[in-house]
């Protein structure tokens, strides 16, 4: 008899991690309760669902995913300074924010998009719009505990 393995549609429950190139963790499923996953949804990045094809019940693995496999690269374009009015528009409150916090957007359509605050003036700030792993090398370690 054949062990079930992670197919590219497969329904699967994992505990993983993802490492950061200083070593620590920016996610650890570990420390928690394991996630169930459906893939081909959304719900995992296509770089995960990759690294676990053909993975089997209580299998292990690590590997190390490039930026651009993973959360592409750091686009310098996608900095962008936001005017005070703005970030008044899009907040209930009058902000008082620090660098490093995360502010979430309404765009035009109707969309919503966050961006990091890297520093802040009178007039405005500046948002670093990219996703905060773009650039980044990330360690994606993961153990399956069942395939649904």
């Amino acid at each position: 008899m054949t062990m079930p393995t992670v197919q590219s549609d497969s329904y699967l429950t994992l505990n993983y991690r993802l490492v950061l190139p200083g070593g620590e963790d920016y996610i650890n499923t570990f420390e928690d309760n394991p996630a169930t996953v459906m893939f081909g949804t959304g719900q995992f990045a296509p770089c995960f669902e990759k690294a676990l094809l053909g993975m089997t019940t209580g299998e292990r693995r690590t590997v190390v995913i490039p930026p651009e496999e993973g959360f592409g690269l750091h686009k310098p374009e996608l900095v962008q300074w936001v005017t005070m009015e703005t970030l008044k528009e899009n907040t209930d409150e009058t902000p008082s924010f620090s660098p490093g916090d995360v502010i979430e957007f309404n765009a035009p359509s109707g969309a919503q998009y966050a961006g990091v605050l890297q520093s802040m003036t009178d007039e405005g700030a500046w948002f670093d719009f990219n996703h905060p792993l773009a650039g980044k090398p990330i360690t994606f370690e993961a153990e399956i505990v069942a395939i649904l």
